[in-house]
């Protein structure tokens, strides 16, 4: 598995994706900007790309020709996949740290980069991932409708968190408000967006492998 994990990393994965985390992490510097497109970057540039790599390579075909299991396939794309999104999340959070101190009197139309707001974030990418990782281990050739898929969710996620925050009055003071409470409050959302991130991440995979022991490669 350690090897197999090595592949993707090195192989699999351009070094442009590595540092793309920190491009599209400094727009979270621009001042009152809709921050929920700087994780959905990895959605529209870093998965379209690997996994039509992946097809171009015949990935697919190479790994199971190995002396691996499938299980081990799946878990070493799945462990790719959220090591990815927890840089971008990472390095996005970083930059949101620099922009709140460079802007503390700022006045935030959308969500700014609260804690809240994280946890938020963590739940956008355990939806991607609970729709596109299943869906593609069908196949485990076809990416473009898991994508596509997946891609909608989260934009429908996004566009209604937002869409409340300015609407709702109790979504705004929570996300928005401010005072030890509301910050002890937000600590909470975080955490639980960070476990629910790990648990439905997991069940995506568990999906995803016993999708892709029925298939023949």
């Amino acid at each position: 598995m350690y090897n197999l994990l090595i592949k993707e990393l090195k192989l699999a994965v351009s070094p442009l994706f590595y540092i793309l985390p920190f491009l599209t992490g400094a727009l979270m510097l621009i001042p009152g900007w809709l921050y929920f497109i700087v994780p959905m970057y990895f959605l529209w540039i870093t998965i379209p790309n690997v996994y039509g790599a992946y097809n171009t390579q015949n990935d697919i075909v190479f790994s199971v020709l190995m002396p691996v299991t499938k299980k081990d396939i799946v878990k070493s794309k799945v462990v790719v996949i959220v090591l990815l999104e927890l840089l971008h999340l990472v390095i996005a959070f970083i930059f949101g740290l620099i922009s709140t101190h460079l802007y503390p009197n700022m006045y935030y139309i959308f969500f700014s980069p609260t804690l809240g707001f994280w946890g938020l974030s963590f739940v956008m990418m355990a939806l991607f991932n609970i729709i596109f990782i299943p869906l593609y281990f069908k196949t485990a050739q076809k990416y473009g409708l898991p994508l596509i898929y997946g891609v909608v969710a989260t934009l429908v996620f996004a566009a209604g968190a937002e869409w409340l925050g300015i609407v709702n009055t109790t979504v705004y003071n929570i996300f928005k408000g401010a005072g030890t409470d509301n910050a002890l409050l937000q600590s909470g959302l975080l955490i639980g967006g960070i476990v629910l991130f790990a648990i439905v991440s997991f069940i995506a995979y568990n999906m995803g492998t016993k999708r892709f022991e029925k298939v023949n490669v």
